[in-house]
């Protein structure tokens, strides 16, 4: 589109995906030839006349007017070429070292778009919005898409369509951490669909990428149109050594005790996110004030950054709802509410609510209807509902306070009723704002919330243990109206995670944690299925709380796996999980190393403004409804000396770091109530392993008999699962041995047999009832141990001359054997004459040393070909028999005397 400044006539063409292109000249349109659509062509231009359909001409109208009232600025178009924003690059701190910020090259056609580089490691991010806004609600449509590429670390996926698919835990959980805190930062009244896309281009394996993609995705948003408050950045805060390390590397991270996710703006904290071993209060909240430190260092530079080549936000985009709007809902239903937000038990209380919001909407959104409903007394009170017992719960609602429910209604008055109707999505947004209102004057004037608490006080525990009788460890935790469901399972190495990451080496979790939330737990019917994001993000906050009291895996060898199902949800349910799921754990006999908790802490920032004395008012515990209506939710999980786990989710522009460091105290005392509940557990944890577990048996072998262990293609090891009965056998490359199964008599066989298989026979030792494998021209081979055997010359088998082996042995005939050499290739020569009873008991010294010049003579002449028959020899073994050749082993005889068979 060009703008001619002296005529101020517009000239260009305007084109969407799937409309026809058209031409603005004055007032008229040049339209391409489509006699299809438009009928037959007869001039050159066609003005906006019949000839065009009504809605077409009213939508090419519209493109008009709006063209011709907005302000084209000389930079729009040169020469005819497309405005693309200008290339920009600064460079920004973060932490001890600066990262690259470019932007104007890449997703020009987007909204906002960066590249930002740590490093080696490259994240692009853009930020698009929708023309037309969504529909009004209470819920900002942001989406947020977060991808590691495996080129960006020079690989390629693994799958069978060798492309990126769903996304993995692990960018999930990125994607909630860069959504989290941006969303506080957008204004109320703003609903054009949001969505950010980011992407890993290059990881070097030493920069992570997830902390760097919040701080892309805050720099993106403040570049585009959307109109939030501030700009917003992230940082990691590491602990090494006992000194903070702000957004530190990867190896610094394998030695850090803290794993602190922050992010806010530069006035406050938006949203921090940690894992920690037993850290204190005090701590951690140095850890917070350090990280927002730096978090201000970037805002401040992201805000230069944005003023310089941002876009113009589009504040004529907010839409709030009329101001007269809340007085009406108040008016209306104001009393009612009031007596409602009362009612201590949750699922009658949504209903009342609920109910009432109907009616509210239908007053005030249709018209006609507020006389005719008060005529036919469609406003009864919705609390008469109420008047018999629930048929779920089977007992009466209970209600706080001395509440007459029958005298809970609507009682509008023609005069006071509004003139003018109001949208829908507008009523909605501000019956919820006034709920929220309400709500919060009962809890800072009343000093009571609506179960009846104080500010302080936790609701009701109940713990049992070992309900399923097959399950290896199983609790069921109860606090009021949430309740989990915890199974531990245990298992071997077989039953660990895999995890997919970018750097080219398997990792595995021996232990983890699965979060679901079924809509039963609210009493509602809905999907099931894969879990969301909401699930998989609940569940890691649940499983890095339990981490840190898990024994090593020297001490307990099993992989564990606990399952929290929430039966019941009114609030804490992640917290929930981590109570039942430590309950469980104990429950199992996994020997933990003290027992954690977990509590969910809400608050109400602005007490001045519902009566209160201004200062900030901490909620502990917090239900379904204190989380939706109050400014902050923030879980905090440990013991009673330190903090295992948090996370912190800001409802308003940010909190100063006192008001975190009072709920954080606060947390702590919360804890120390629910663990001694738990204690109370009754049933109590059995603390000893369930007769349904596996077994797992730990033998050390020399490293360098694994492969002897394994065997060809894993066939010696199949065999020995299979022969003795096991589950599985695990070895490890430092000669680590893991033998699973479901009882020891199997363990115990596997146990000899590997004992046999890897022992380091030493020259003197005597083996006895010995099976002879293999008869050859030189000798006889004759097994020592399930797959060791050793030559026994012809020279040594008797003590008379024997022409030939076979003359007086055969394949299958049991001897006795003595160990009288190894050679360097850890070859075995054996002796049966050495045993013979007139050998035995001759002590003749010279006659020895005659024998053993005889003996190594034999052996130096003839150990190339005997090296030779042997190794052929044992190669026809294994191939046929799946043993190992090598014959390299440790073990310890008793008496220096081991019988086979």
């Amino acid at each position: 589109m060009l703008a001619n400044p002296s005529t101020g006539t517009l000239h260009g063409s305007i084109s969407r995906p799937g409309s026809y292109p058209f031409r603005v000249s004055s007032s008229r349109f040049d339209f391409p030839t489509c006699s299809r659509c438009f009928g037959p062509r007869k001039s050159r231009s066609r003005s906006l006349s019949l000839l065009v359909p009504r809605k077409a001409a009213e939508s090419f109208s519209r493109v008009r007017a709006s063209i011709e009232d907005h302000q084209f600025p000389e930079s729009v178009a040169v020469d005819g070429a497309q405005f693309f924003p200008q290339y920009v690059s600064v460079k920004i701190p973060y932490g001890d070292r600066e990262i690259l910020v470019e932007t104007g090259h890449m997703g020009r056609q987007a909204s906002g778009a960066v590249m930002v580089t740590d490093g080696e490691t490259v994240v692009y991010t853009s930020v698009c919005l929708n023309d037309v806004p969504s529909e009004p609600s209470d819920f900002f449509p942001l989406s947020v898409h977060y991808q590691e590429r495996f080129s960006a670390a020079g690989r390629t996926s693994g799958g069978f369509f060798k492309r990126e698919g769903r996304a993995k835990d692990h960018e999930v959980l990125t994607c909630r951490l860069i959504d989290r805190p941006l969303r506080p930062t957008m204004p109320k009244g703003f609903y054009h669909e949001t969505q950010i896309l980011s992407w890993v281009l290059s990881y070097d394996s030493l920069h992570p990428p997830d902390v760097l993609a919040v701080t892309a995705a805050g720099i993106a948003v403040s570049l585009s149109e959307v109109p939030n408050t501030k700009p917003i950045a992230g940082v990691r805060v590491g602990l090494v050594d006992n000194k903070f390390i702000v957004n530190p590397t990867n190896k610094e991270m394998e030695k850090s005790v803290l794993d602190l996710v922050l992010a806010g703006t530069d006035s406050a904290i938006l949203m921090i996110e940690g894992y920690c071993d037993f850290l204190p209060e005090e701590k951690l909240f140095e850890a917070v004030k350090i990280g927002q430190e730096a978090v201000q260092l970037i805002c401040k530079e992201m805000g230069a950054l944005a003023a310089k080549c941002g876009k113009p936000k589009m504040l004529d985009a907010v839409k709030l709802p009329p101001p007269e709007l809340y007085k009406h809902v108040e008016e209306i239903a104001g009393d009612e509410l009031a007596k409602v937000l009362q009612i201590s038990n949750k699922i009658p209380r949504r209903k009342a609510i609920s109910d009432l919001e109907k009616r509210v909407i239908g007053i005030l959104t249709e018209e006609g209807y507020v006389t005719t409903a008060l005529d036919s007394g469609a406003a009864e009170s919705t609390l008469d509902l109420l008047e018999e017992e629930d048929e779920d719960e089977d007992e009466e609602v209970i209600v706080d306070g001395e509440v007459d429910e029958g005298d809970v209604h609507i009682k509008p008055s023609p005069k006071e009723l509004p003139q003018q109707l109001f949208l829908e999505g507008d009523v909605k947004l501000v019956f919820k704002e006034v709920t929220s209102k309400f709500l919060r004057k009962r809890i800072v004037q009343g000093g009571k919330r609506s179960d009846g608490r104080t500010s302080n006080g936790i609701r009701p525990i109940d713990a049992r243990c070992g309900l399923l009788p097959r399950a290896h460890g199983s609790a069921l935790f109860t606090r009021g109206e949430t309740q989990a469901l915890a199974v531990t399972t245990l298992g071997d190495k077989q039953m660990a995670q895999r995890v997919d990451n970018l750097v080219d080496i398997e990792e595995f979790k021996r232990f983890y944690l699965q979060y679901s939330f079924p809509p039963s737990s609210v009493g509602e019917a809905g999907r099931t299925g894969a879990p969301n994001r909401r699930e998989i993000g609940h569940g890691m906050l649940a499983e890095r709380a339990l981490e840190p009291i898990l024994p090593s895996e020297d001490i307990f060898p099993y992989t564990v796996r606990v399952e929290s199902t929430i039966t019941e949800s009114n609030g804490s349910s992640s917290m929930a999980s981590v109570c039942g799921g430590c309950l469980a754990l104990q429950d199992a006999g996994v020997p933990v190393k003290c027992s954690i908790a977990g509590i969910a802490m809400g608050m109400v920032l602005d007490t001045k403004e519902f009566g209160g004395n201004g200062t900030p008012l901490i909620l502990s515990d917090i239900t379904g409804a204190e989380d939706a209506s109050g400014d902050m939710d923030f879980k905090v999980a440990g013991s009673e000396d330190g903090i295992t786990a948090f996370q912190m989710d800001i409802k308003v522009g940010g909190i100063p770091l006192p008001v975190m460091r009072d709920a954080l105290l606060q947390a702590r005392e919360g804890r120390k109530r629910i663990l001694a509940e738990m204690l109370k557990c009754s049933p109590p944890p059995s603390s000893k392993l369930s007769k349904y577990a596996p077994l797992i048996h730990i033998m050390k072998v020399d490293k360098d008999k694994v492969n002897i262990i394994i065997g060809p293609g894993g066939k010696k090891v199949k065999s020995i699962i299979e022969e003795s009965g096991v589950d599985a056998i695990d070895t490890q490359d430092n000669g680590i041995v893991k033998i699973t199964g479901k009882d020891l008599s199997s363990i115990e066989k596997s146990i000899s047999i590997i004992s046999r298989l890897t022992m380091v026979p030493t020259i003197g030792d005597i083996f006895r009832n010995c099976e002879i494998k293999s008869i050859a021209p030189y000798g006889v081979f004759v097994e020592i141990a399930p797959g060791r055997e050793g030559l026994c010359h012809i020279s040594e088998l008797t003590s008379t001359y024997l022409p030939k082996a076979e003359d007086a042995f055969k394949v299958g005939d049991k001897v006795d054997v003595k160990l009288i050499e190894v050679n360097d290739k850890g070859q075995l020569r054996l002796s049966h004459k050495a045993l013979l009873p007139d050998q035995a008991s001759s002590s003749d010294a010279t006659k020895t040393v005659n024998l053993g010049k005889k003996v190594t003579k034999k052996s130096a002449g003839s150990s190339a070909k005997d090296g030779a028959t042997v190794g052929k020899e044992k190669s026809k073994k294994s191939s046929s028999g799946g043993g190992s050749s090598s014959l390299i082993e440790k073990s310890s005889l008793v008496n220096g005397e081991a019988t086979i068979g």
